[in-house]
Protein backbone atom coordinates (compact mmCIF):
# COMPACT_ATOMS: atom_id res chain seq x y z
CA UNK A 1 0.00 0.00 0.00
CA UNK A 2 1.58 3.28 -0.82
CA UNK A 3 1.81 6.20 1.97
CA UNK A 4 -0.17 9.34 1.38
CA UNK A 5 1.25 12.45 0.12
CA UNK A 6 2.61 14.51 2.68
CA UNK A 7 1.13 17.39 3.88
CA UNK A 8 4.20 19.48 3.62
CA UNK A 9 8.31 18.27 3.75
CA UNK A 10 11.45 19.82 4.14
CA UNK A 11 15.14 18.69 3.53
CA UNK A 12 17.74 20.63 4.45
CA UNK A 13 21.55 20.18 4.96
CA UNK A 14 23.87 22.08 6.95
CA UNK A 15 28.00 21.45 7.71
CA UNK A 16 28.37 19.39 11.29
CA UNK A 17 29.85 22.52 13.08
CA UNK A 18 28.44 22.67 16.94
CA UNK A 19 26.48 26.13 16.36
CA UNK A 20 23.85 24.52 13.71
CA UNK A 21 22.85 22.40 16.42
CA UNK A 22 20.86 25.22 17.41
CA UNK A 23 19.81 25.96 13.54
CA UNK A 24 18.17 22.84 13.72
CA UNK A 25 16.23 22.74 16.59
CA UNK A 26 15.12 26.26 15.20
CA UNK A 27 14.30 24.47 11.45
CA UNK A 28 12.32 21.62 13.51
CA UNK A 29 9.94 23.97 15.39
CA UNK A 30 9.14 26.57 12.55
CA UNK A 31 8.48 23.89 10.35
CA UNK A 32 6.06 21.75 13.47
CA UNK A 33 4.52 25.25 14.00
CA UNK A 34 2.10 25.16 10.61
CA UNK A 35 -0.11 22.49 12.66
CA UNK A 36 -0.35 24.14 15.94
CA UNK A 37 1.45 22.21 17.99
CA UNK A 38 1.27 22.35 21.97
CA UNK A 39 4.52 24.17 23.44
CA UNK A 40 4.83 20.58 24.96
CA UNK A 41 5.18 19.27 22.19
CA UNK A 42 7.34 21.83 20.33
CA UNK A 43 9.77 21.33 23.14
CA UNK A 44 10.11 17.76 22.88
CA UNK A 45 10.63 17.69 18.62
CA UNK A 46 13.57 20.39 19.31
CA UNK A 47 15.38 18.38 22.53
CA UNK A 48 15.28 15.65 20.18
CA UNK A 49 16.55 16.95 17.05
CA UNK A 50 18.96 18.57 19.06
CA UNK A 51 20.30 15.28 20.39
CA UNK A 52 20.22 13.41 17.12
CA UNK A 53 22.35 16.39 15.60
CA UNK A 54 24.92 16.71 18.82
CA UNK A 55 25.34 12.83 18.17
CA UNK A 56 26.30 13.14 14.51
CA UNK A 57 28.26 16.59 15.15
CA UNK A 58 30.04 15.19 18.24
CA UNK A 59 30.14 11.47 17.48
CA UNK A 60 30.03 10.93 13.86
CA UNK A 61 32.08 13.13 12.71
CA UNK A 62 34.18 13.36 15.55
CA UNK A 63 37.11 16.15 15.18
CA UNK A 64 36.27 16.60 11.63
CA UNK A 65 33.24 18.82 9.35
CA UNK A 66 30.55 17.13 7.52
CA UNK A 67 27.79 17.02 6.33
CA UNK A 68 23.93 16.46 8.01
CA UNK A 69 20.85 16.54 6.15
CA UNK A 70 17.75 16.90 8.01
CA UNK A 71 14.56 16.01 6.33
CA UNK A 72 10.63 16.88 8.33
CA UNK A 73 7.81 15.54 7.33
CA UNK A 74 4.33 16.39 8.03
CA UNK A 75 1.51 13.80 7.48
CA UNK A 76 -2.51 14.13 7.15
CA UNK A 77 -2.88 12.64 10.16
CA UNK A 78 -0.68 15.22 11.74
CA UNK A 79 2.08 13.09 12.57
CA UNK A 80 5.63 14.72 12.04
CA UNK A 81 8.79 12.30 11.05
CA UNK A 82 11.96 13.86 11.50
CA UNK A 83 14.94 12.04 9.91
CA UNK A 84 19.03 13.28 11.21
CA UNK A 85 21.61 11.71 8.57
CA UNK A 86 25.07 12.02 8.22
CA UNK A 87 28.35 9.99 6.54
CA UNK A 88 30.43 9.73 9.44
CA UNK A 89 31.89 6.90 11.12
CA UNK A 90 28.76 4.86 12.08
CA UNK A 91 27.41 3.01 14.91
CA UNK A 92 29.36 -0.71 15.09
CA UNK A 93 26.39 -2.15 17.44
CA UNK A 94 23.51 0.33 17.52
CA UNK A 95 21.87 -1.95 20.00
CA UNK A 96 24.58 -0.95 22.55
CA UNK A 97 24.75 2.53 21.32
CA UNK A 98 21.13 3.07 22.10
CA UNK A 99 21.35 1.66 26.27
CA UNK A 100 21.49 4.15 28.80
CA UNK A 101 24.79 6.11 29.78
CA UNK A 102 26.90 4.44 26.78
CA UNK A 103 28.97 6.94 25.44
CA UNK A 104 32.03 6.43 23.06
CA UNK A 105 33.24 9.76 24.33
CA UNK A 106 33.82 9.28 28.04
CA UNK A 107 36.98 11.62 28.06
CA UNK A 108 34.63 14.65 27.05
CA UNK A 109 32.00 14.38 29.85
CA UNK A 110 29.18 12.97 27.36
CA UNK A 111 26.63 11.19 29.24
CA UNK A 112 25.34 8.13 26.85
CA UNK A 113 21.93 9.62 27.52
CA UNK A 114 21.23 10.99 23.29
CA UNK A 115 18.99 8.30 22.63
CA UNK A 116 17.55 7.35 25.64
CA UNK A 117 16.23 11.62 25.45
CA UNK A 118 15.16 10.93 22.04
CA UNK A 119 13.03 8.08 23.05
CA UNK A 120 11.67 9.64 25.89
CA UNK A 121 10.15 12.89 23.86
CA UNK A 122 9.08 10.79 20.77
CA UNK A 123 6.47 8.64 19.99
CA UNK A 124 8.75 6.04 17.90
CA UNK A 125 12.80 6.23 17.32
CA UNK A 126 14.76 4.27 14.84
CA UNK A 127 18.61 3.99 14.36
CA UNK A 128 20.22 2.74 11.07
CA UNK A 129 24.00 2.38 10.81
CA UNK A 130 26.82 1.28 9.58
CA UNK A 131 30.40 1.49 10.69
CA UNK A 132 32.22 3.76 7.71
CA UNK A 133 29.03 4.63 6.11
CA UNK A 134 26.86 7.17 8.48
CA UNK A 135 24.27 7.23 10.43
CA UNK A 136 20.36 7.69 10.06
CA UNK A 137 18.04 8.54 13.07
CA UNK A 138 14.42 8.45 12.51
CA UNK A 139 12.53 9.83 14.98
CA UNK A 140 8.35 10.33 14.53
CA UNK A 141 5.41 12.70 16.83
CA UNK A 142 1.64 12.27 16.62
CA UNK A 143 0.38 16.09 17.23
CA UNK A 144 -2.45 16.16 19.43
CA UNK A 145 -5.46 18.07 18.26
CA UNK A 146 -5.88 21.47 19.67
CA UNK A 147 -9.55 22.71 20.27
CA UNK A 148 -10.52 25.65 18.26
CA UNK A 149 -10.23 28.67 19.99
CA UNK A 150 -14.08 30.75 20.09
Amino acid sequence: MAKAPAFNQLRCSFPSNSVNEALARSIAASFTAQMNPTCEEVSDIKCAVSEAVTNAIVHGYRDSIGEIVLSLRLDQDRTLTAEIRDRGCGIANVEEAMRPLFTTDPEHERSGMGFTIIENFMDSLRVVSSPGKGTRVIMKKKLSMLPIQK
